[in-house]
């Protein structure tokens, strides 16, 4: 686990999308040899490409001027390797041939579906360090390996990365209430938290036991001097500021479900059940 020690309880808040309720959920990430198998039958499929446009050019332009085939030439290599990915990712929402027979997609960080303006962001980008000759893919390897979400430079620049399509999301596990605490929490007003702040106890109390020490003192300190701005009383003394985390959200949750469900069944008492559903 890498150190956070000085980025602060927000390096947990950006890894995961969000629901309403401030849960956080996993989009299961495409992994680097996953994502190297797509992007070798995407690079056949543009080769193949390549050498149509290489011969329609050479009929076309048989009787004419080099420096004419020339530029048709140019324009069939950017056409095939940027225009045609961008199209194509555009119109499926994130998919090209190699990521639809592999299961894959293209979203955006906080997991919504890519727009052209990220389409062509990454084709653009996808030409230079897939396709020009110094590189031939290494940058986009070298960077999808050190990436925590196999990301090439392309998603950077863009703002995505890819998923699976064929694994499932997970939640991450729910904290549980101490017991200790539980009488505490219960009676305490504990008011409903930024999106952000939950999503990042939930994210620390879950990879707590793989932080450094010093990683994890100062941020469960910083978690904790965050989250009783939204409590009070205050908790009972001598107990550890992660008991202290786990008590406030895992209330919270608790309290967040009975309101769900008074909602829901007021909903189905008064207008009834939906004739569509």
């Amino acid at each position: 686990m890498e150190d956070t020690a000085g980025q602060g309880y927000r390096a947990y808040a950006s890894e995961d999308v969000v629901t309403g309720e401030g849960v956080s959920v996993e989009l299961p990430v495409a992994g680097t040899l996953m994502r190297a198998a797509s992007g070798i039958i995407d690079m056949i499929a543009a080769i193949v490409l390549l050498i149509a446009a290489v011969w329609t050019v050479g009929v076309l332009v048989a009787d004419t001027s080099e420096a004419v085939a020339t530029a048709l030439l140019l324009v069939g290599v950017v056409t095939v390797t940027v225009a045609v990915p961008a199209t194509v990712e555009t119109l499926t929402r994130g998919r090209t041939l190699g990521k639809l027979a592999l299961g894959l997609r293209v979203v955006r960080d906080d997991g919504g579906p890519i727009t052209a303006r990220h389409a062509i962001t990454r084709a653009l980008v996808g030409f230079v360090e897939l396709w020009l000759p110094p590189f031939v893919g290494v940058p986009a390897l070298v960077s999808s390996v050190v990436s925590s979400r196999s990301k090439r430079l392309g998603d950077y620049a863009a703002g995505t990365y890819v998923i699976s399509q064929r694994s499932r999301m997970r939640l991450l596990p729910p904290p549980q209430m101490p017991l200790p605490l539980a009488e505490w929490a219960t009676r305490a007003d504990v008011a409903a938290m930024p999106a952000g702040l939950t999503v990042a106890v939930r994210q620390f109390l879950s990879r707590a036991g793989a932080l450094a020490p010093s990683s994890r003192e100062p941020l469960g300190r910083e978690l904790l001097g965050e989250v009783l701005r939204y409590v009070a009383p205050a908790p009972p003394p001598g107990f550890h500021q992660e008991y202290v985390l786990s008590a406030v959200i895992a209330e919270r949750r608790r309290r967040d479900s009975e309101r769900l469900a008074r909602e829901d069944a007021l909903r189905r008492r008064v207008v009834g059940a939906d004739p569509l559903a």
